[in-house]
Order: C-alpha cells, then sequence, then structure tokens
C-alpha cells in the first residue's frame, strides 16, 4: 500500500450541487480536455485545509465533529470560471500541473467565517497552517479540470461557459482525505449534533 502523499479537509455539496459539477468533469473527460480529477477519485469538493503532513485522525474527528455541530449546511452559489496563474512550465508537453480551471462561489460570510473557524481550531492543535489558508488569503474554489494542456484551455473555458451559472446548493459535509489517490478517511454531516438532538428530544416526548 503507498504511501500517502498528503491530507486535505474538505467541503462537500449536496447531491444536486455535486451532480451539476460532475456534469462538468464529464464532458471535459468526453472531449479528452481533462481526466485527472476523475482518475484520482476525488470528489466535488472545495478545500478547506491541505497539508503533506500526517493528521491524528482521533484528533481531527473531534476537532470536526465539534466544529460540524456548531455549523448548519452553508449555502453556496457558484457564479464566476477562473484560473491560477502558471508559475511554471513543462516544455515535454505543454501540461502544467496549475493548469487548473474551477468555479468560484460568491464568499459568502459563513462561508469564510467556517473556514476560518477551522483554521483556528487546527492552530489550536498545534497544527501548521500554511499562509494560503490562513485568513485574507484563502481562496474557495471547486476544481473542475486539472493538468489541462495550454492549448485547450480557451476550450475548457468555453465548455464551462455552457454550465449557465450560478449554480447554487448547499455544502452538506465536511470530511478528511488522504491523496493521491483520493481515499476519504471520514465525514462529519453539518449540524449533525443539532439533528441528533432534536431525534432525542422527540424520542423523549413520545408517550
Amino acid at each position: 500500500m503507498s504511501q500517502a502523499q498528503g491530507y486535505a479537509i474538505e467541503l462537500y455539496f449536496d447531491p444536486a450541487l455535486e451532480n451539476q459539477v460532475l456534469k462538468a468533469w464529464n464532458v471535459l473527460a468526453r472531449r479528452q480536455i481533462s481526466t485527472h480529477l476523475i482518475e484520482i477519485e476525488s470528489r466535488p469538493h472545495i478545500t478547506l485545509f491541505s497539508s503533506p503532513n500526517l493528521l491524528e485522525p482521533s484528533k481531527i474527528e473531534t476537532l470536526l465533529k465539534t466544529l460540524a455541530s456548531k455549523n448548519e449546511p452553508l449555502s453556496l452559489a457558484f457564479s464566476t470560471i477562473g484560473t491560477f496563474p502558471n508559475t511554471t512550465n513543462n516544455d515535454d508537453n505543454n501540461i502544467n500541473a496549475a493548469n487548473v480551471l474551477f468555479l468560484a462561489p460568491t464568499p459568502s460570510v459563513a462561508l469564510l467565517n467556517f473556514q476560518a473557524q477551522l483554521c483556528d481550531a487546527l492552530k489550536k492543535e498545534g497544527v501548521e497552517v500554511a499562509a494560503e489558508y490562513c485568513v485574507d488569503s484563502w481562496i474557495p474554489y471547486c476544481a473542475v479540470a486539472q493538468q489541462v494542456p495550454k492549448a485547450r484551455m480557451a476550450e475548457a473555458f468555453c465548455v464551462l461557459r455552457d454550465l449557465k451559472l450560478p449554480v447554487a446548493g448547499y455544502a452538506m459535509d465536511v470530511g478528511v482525505v488522504e491523496f493521491s489517490p483520493v481515499r476519504e478517511v471520514f465525514s462529519v454531516v453539518l449540524g449533525s449534533s443539532n439533528v441528533e438532538q432534536q431525534q432525542q428530544q422527540q424520542q423523549q416526548q413520545q408517550p
């Protein structure tokens, strides 16, 4: 069994929103523009935190359960298509690992606060948080293509424009994965403890 290259904490969507993102992945794959996300067995998500270091699952699970219990599902609206500037070039195949196309959500206060709460909790557990995930630096996005050949970036943009943005829904779960390939370690439903408390109260009220 190969050793994990890193760990990430990710935000997952409701089924309808996830399917909208998967449609984009599949269209780009059928056109042979990018199949990377499918090949590494990823799932549509927004990365809240990532680290090359080993995360202690028991500590992180307790931390995420506490955080999830204090937050309801987050409203999301993917309103723009974007990419990151390339910093290196691969002359052999004209493909850059940074050739990423993504859907960017409108950065709501609730989403930004949730990610900030997560990083604060991680720091208290002694986990190092990279600058890109700190407040005022984190960029929320959902990747729809990676390692896109430079010559096909424009075509990929045109494909994504057919999505008829904005695409709206909810972030329902937060989970930890190791990569690559992607393997989910565990996930927690947002507002899960509130649901459990309501169920317990209903059971107690029943004659």
